[in-house]
């Protein structure tokens, strides 16, 4: 495919998804502010996720495919997902109940986004702080379950590249520790079709899994090689076989090695 089409797809793409996020971040902001989180700002949180996701579709061509939310507990729970582009945001969201966000300082920061942000339940972590940060963050962790939150975090801190090397911070392993409470994994390959500082977001279907969860109560070293293993397991059988059935966009060099990699990986 030339990337010509994909290109102005993805123009479009971004100046709705922009637009809307900005205007929908103003709007719950000064509500939130005036009357802290209502029924209606979290209409709007809603329709933002679902909408996004349509956007993807119409626009980019980018499917969306969720599974595995029956592998969710019921009450408060850690969803531990796998980050390589915005797409996981929104699109694990509607299977979340009352999501509570682990989100970073920089945006918490922002006028208006960061109003909304706090309002629905979003947690700020400072990553300049490193692991000074993670007693704030724990507060705010066990208030949120006791609101009858999940608390969602992405583990490796930021955005990888589909099939980049893990590297999976403390901070889950601490909260794990802490808040006593099943962890759900969340594998996906989004980042094969919109990937991290790509300029181009490339048609096909972008699937994530909540896998079964781990149970509370294991030794920090345990949990965090199972939740390491389950992740990217996982995630690298769902990048292959996205691979393996043809992808619309160009194999690079890089990707080429990281697929590579992969297939060594495999079991």
């Amino acid at each position: 495919m030339t990337t010509v089409i994909p290109a102005i797809r993805t123009a479009v793409f971004y100046l709705v998804f922009i637009g809307q996020t900005a205007i929908i971040a103003i709007i719950i902001g000064i509500v939130a502010l005036i009357a802290g989180r209502t029924r209606f700002t979290w209409g709007l949180a809603k329709y933002w996720c679902w909408s996004n996701v349509q956007f993807l579709r119409w626009i980019a061509g980018v499917r969306t495919e969720i599974s595995g939310a029956e592998n969710i507990p019921p009450g408060g729970c850690i969803i531990a997902s796998k980050h390589q582009s915005d797409w996981d945001v929104f699109a694990i969201f509607p299977h979340t109940g009352r999501p509570a966000y682990i989100v970073k300082k920089e945006l918490m920061n922002i006028p208006f986004f960061g109003w909304a942000a706090r309002s629905l339940d979003c947690i700020e972590i400072d990553r300049k702080k490193g692991a000074e940060a993670i007693p704030e963050m724990m507060i705010e962790a066990h208030a949120a379950l006791g609101r009858g939150c999940r608390i969602v975090i992405f583990p490796e801190g930021t955005r990888k590249a589909a099939l980049a090397p893990a590297d999976y911070r403390q901070g889950i392993v601490r909260m794990y520790t802490e808040l006593n409470v099943p962890v759900v994994p969340v594998a996906l390959n989004s980042g094969l079709f919109w990937g991290r500082n790509s300029l181009i977001i490339w048609p096909g279907t972008a699937r994530g899994e909540f896998l079964p969860a781990i149970e509370p109560g294991l030794p920090p070293e345990v949990f965090a090689e199972r939740l390491r293993t389950a992740i990217e397991t996982r995630t690298d059988a769902l990048s292959l076989a996205a691979v393996d059935s043809g992808l619309s966009r160009p194999i690079d060099p890089s990707l080429a090695e990281r697929v590579a990699a992969a297939r060594q990986r495999a079991p």
